[in-house]
C-alpha cells in the first residue's frame, strides 16, 4: 500500500492497522524517518518536499512491487509526506511485513535505499545560512547499488 501525502502520521496506528488481524505473520520491520535538525550552520529549521502528484505515486507503486517481487512479504506499506516540515516531524514510514525476518529487514533496507535516491521528491532545506536543494550523497548511492540486479 502507498499513500502520498502532507499530513504527518502515527507511525505505531499505521503499523496496528496494517498488521491487525494477521496470523500470517512472523515479522514485522518498519523505518520511519524524520526531519533532523542538525549542528552548526548546517542546522535545518525546516525541510520541504515537493513531488508530482500521478507520477510519484506510479512509481512508489513499482517499487513496492519490485520489494514484493524480490521477497515473500504479506504486507508492505510505504507513507512519504510532502510539503513543508520542521525537525521532529515524521517524514517517511515504510513497514515490511513477512513470514521470516530476513525478508523483512531486507525488503524494507531496499524500500528505504530506492526511496533515499530514486524516488521523485525534492528536498529543499532551511538553514540560518538559506535554502538549498539537497541530493542524495555518494553513501546513499552506495546503499543503493548492493541492490542493483545483474
Amino acid at each position: 500500500m502507498i499513500r502520498v501525502q502532507c499530513a504527518p502520521f502515527d507511525a505505531g496506528a499505521e503499523t496496528a492497522a496494517l498488521t491487525a488481524g494477521r496470523d500470517d505473520l512472523g515479522a514485522v520491520v518498519s523505518f520511519q524517518g524524520v526531519v533532523r535538525r542538525g549542528d552548526g550552520p548546517d542546522a535545518v529549521d525546516a525541510m520541504t518536499l515537493e513531488h508530482y502528484p500521478g507520477m510519484t505515486e506510479r512509481e512508489l507503486e513499482r517499487i513496492e512491487a519490485e520489494a514484493q517481487r524480490r521477497w515473500p512479504l504479506q504486507a508492505t506499506l510505504v507513507i512519504h509526506r510532502y510539503g513543508r516540515m520542521e525537525p521532529g516531524e515524521p517524514i517517511v514510514l515504510v513497514v515490511c511485513c513477512s513470514r521470516h525476518r530476513r525478508a523483512a529487514f531486507d525488503a524494507c533496507a531496499f524500500l528505504m535505499d530506492w526511496l533515499k535516491t530514486r524516488a521523485p521528491f525534492w528536498k529543499l532545506e532551511e538553514t540560518a545560512a538559506g535554502a538549498r536543494w539537497v541530493e542524495a550523497t555518494a553513501g546513499d548511492e552506495a546503499a543503493a547499488a548492493r541492490w542493483s540486479e545483474p
